[in-house]
């Protein structure tokens, strides 16, 4: 089960991406002072992403006050700062989760059945405090449904 308020998270640890250069980090190493938000959108480039990670540029999420945005995707670290790039804004991270380490640690993987022998991560977002406790915690029920945007910002908030 997906970890839910109250719990915390493992400290797992995978490829980091900026947009230029990747490398291996924990979670507990890029959580802000106050915190962070996990975001899994499966793929880079998927329309899901596109949508959800330019919602979050415009709603102003890079600007949160020691509060760090991280996207985790199946997708490699090439792909991933690429799509970084795209997004141009600096101040989002992607944990590259190639082999779902970091989806499976979160129990979000889901057998896709058109799609032979994938399976992705269900969309979700998590607010953790700075020791990793979860204080929001959402997952989708389907693959399409976008992110309660205003209830993360008001967790964000109370961090």
């Amino acid at each position: 089960m997906p970890p839910t308020e109250g719990e915390t998270i493992g400290d797992f640890e995978a490829v980091l991406c900026d947009g230029e250069t990747f490398r291996s980090a924990t979670l507990s190493d890029v959580l802000g002072s106050r915190g962070g938000i996990v975001v899994s959108t499966g793929f880079a480039f998927s329309a899901i992403a596109q949508n959800w990670w330019k919602r979050f540029v415009r709603a102003g999420w890079n600007e949160f006050e020691d509060v760090p945005v991280l996207g985790v995707s199946r997708d490699g670290p090439y792909a991933q700062n690429e799509f970084l790039r795209w997004l141009d804004q600096p101040g989002f991270r992607f944990f590259a989760d190639v082999n779902g380490v970091v989806s499976e640690s979160l129990d979000l993987l889901a057998d896709r059945s058109h799609m032979a022998g994938v399976s992705t991560p269900w969309r979700s977002a998590f607010v953790l405090g700075p020791d990793r406790t979860v204080t929001y915690a959402f997952v989708a029920d389907d693959w399409i449904s976008p992110l309660p945007r205003e209830e993360i910002e008001a967790a964000v908030a109370e961090l």
